[in-house]
């Protein structure tokens, strides 16, 4: 798992368009005042900052900061097809750890490409290669004195034809809430809490999260697009919302870290700058 300097190196440059992609660094440290703490977040396309070229799809990355208060800020390190080997191999978990504070929180989500076993650049066993890989986040975050939370991956949008919402995640979450119970770190079961929302909204109240477009909706997709895994705005921010209210719940954040977890969002405060 060691890295080449030129991993090592390629990721470090790219961290100043990581931390300036997240709106919410303005929270906090702004005309010199104290710093306030940091939420990084370690994942992949459903948490990753998006582009106009990309719009509206939206990583719930980009919506957590209008559910946080005071001095907190986001650095958004998730990026597009990267799993928990991946993420590592190519030094981008090198590049966070160097933005890490004591008292910062790392929130760690990762599954959906850990799963794409046949890919040996990012699939991960998930009692074995995944556990092993997610605890270099956990100690990386220690050693900065930052605290480690887990985050099961958010759930895809799939029903049975009953209208049964369907876990499609395998042994993955499992995995990670007994490294989380072992390494006695907080866990935020959103595997299961999107999977019982979406149950709720059923198969036809899930479509509007998702980035479902009918042809000609979006330049950006001009025949369409029935994606059951990425997000549009209300989704990425229903997402945030769970998120949010999750880390609350689990004395992660304490009440004043907190805004809004009941208030509407508007979707067109969802922004997407242009590629770099």
């Amino acid at each position: 798992m060691s890295l080449t300097r030129r991993q090592t190196a390629a990721a470090l440059l790219a961290l100043p368009l990581a931390l300036t992609a997240t709106p919410a660094l303005a929270h906090g440290g702004a005309g010199g005042g104290p710093r306030g703490r940091t939420l990084h977040i370690a994942g992949d396309s459903t948490a990753a900052q998006k582009y106009a070229d990309a719009a509206p799809e939206t990583g719930w990355g980009m919506a957590l900061p209008f559910f946080l208060g005071g001095p907190l800020a986001v650095a958004n390190h998730a990026v597009n097809g990267r799993s928990s080997r991946s993420f590592v191999d190519e030094g981008r978990l090198t590049a966070l750890l160097d933005g890490v504070r004591p008292g910062d929180l790392v929130l760690v989500q990762f599954g959906h490409n850990d799963e794409k076993t046949e890919d040996p650049a990012r699939g991960t066993d998930p009692w074995s290669t995944y556990q092993e890989y997610l605890r270099l986040y956990l100690k990386g975050a220690r050693e900065r004195r930052a605290r480690p939370v887990l985050i099961t991956p958010v759930e895809r949008r799939r029903f049975a034809d009953d209208g049964t919402a369907r876990p499609t995640h395998g042994e993955y979450p499992a995995a990670m809430r007994a490294l989380a119970a072992e390494e006695r770190v907080p866990l935020i079961d959103v595997q299961a809490l999107s999977l019982a929302r979406w149950q709720e909204l059923g198969p036809d109240g899930t479509e509007a999260l998702f980035n479902w477009l009918e042809p000609g909706a979006s330049p950006n997709y001009p025949d369409g697009r029935q994606d059951n895994t990425h997000f549009r705005p209300a989704g990425a921010i229903e997402v945030a919302r769970t998120t949010a209210r999750a880390l609350l719940d689990a004395r992660v954040l304490a009440p004043r870290d907190v805004r809004g977890l009941d208030a509407h969002v508007p979707e067109r405060r969802i922004t997407w700058p242009q590629p770099a």
